[in-house]
């Protein structure tokens, strides 16, 4: 389950698979499925995280 979370001042979802972030929370849904599904991460859906 993605996890909300306060990152920087603004809302932040967490893929609790892998630890990256998202701002929208149907990113880090579709990140969650694919690594629950596949065992690792999507390089098309992981340009959508938040960089740090």
């Amino acid at each position: 389950m993605v996890q909300e979370i306060n990152f920087e001042g603004k809302s932040a979802f967490k893929c609790m698979k892998c630890g990256w972030m998202y701002r929208d929370k149907d990113w880090a849904k579709k990140c969650e499925n694919w690594c629950t599904k596949y065992k690792s991460c999507n390089l098309e859906i992981a340009k959508y995280a938040i960089k740090v």
